[in-house]
């Protein structure tokens, strides 16, 4: 999808230039970073602090399991020696079940995490965009791109929609 559309927006811009000077002094074209516009808006770093609160707890009960499995699994090496047969099967069973329960909430952190990640991503980039699409009507800009390979600075409106979007608060 995205090589179509990179496709079709390279095709405008050559039927442009092959349209006439005059007519290309007319059309207007901005960029805008959404990458910068997730670093640097104050609703992205508000969503990111949301997001570090609302995962915090897990996130050191999570850290906190790992501590626990790793010194359960230190101190099986040290004495595992010294036990019979059946314990040291007894607690590497133990070990591998705790393990994998580690792993399993692991797992289910990341998930969750990047889930409302996104979630709070695409509310930045839903404002942002009504945002661009302001800035693109007040200023009378013909085509505002978000991914190209290189953008002449002056055409890079970032700064615009990133002081735009922190106002709109």
């Amino acid at each position: 999808m995205k090589y179509l559309v990179r496709h079709c927006v390279v095709f405008l811009l050559a039927a442009l230039a092959l349209a006439g000077q005059a007519q290309a002094e007319d059309f207007r074209v901005g960029f805008v970073n959404t990458d910068r516009i997730f670093r640097e808006a104050n609703s992205a770093k508000a969503a990111q602090v949301k997001l570090e609160q609302e995962f915090a707890k897990r996130e050191k009960d999570l850290n906190d399991l790992g501590t626990a499995l790793k010194t359960a699994s230190d101190k099986f090496e040290r004495e595992a020696p010294t036990l019979s047969e059946q314990q040291r099967g007894q607690r590497q069973k133990a070990l591998i079940d705790q393990d994998r329960e580690f792993q399993r909430k692991r797992r289910e952190f990341q998930e969750d995490l990047n889930a409302r990640k996104n979630e709070e991503l695409q509310q930045v980039l839903d404002r942002a965009n009504r945002v661009v699409k302001q800035v693109a009507e007040q200023e009378k800009y013909d085509l505002i791109l978000q991914e190209a390979v290189y953008i002449n600075p002056k055409h890079d409106i970032t700064d615009k929609v990133i002081k735009a979007l922190n106002n709109a608060r």
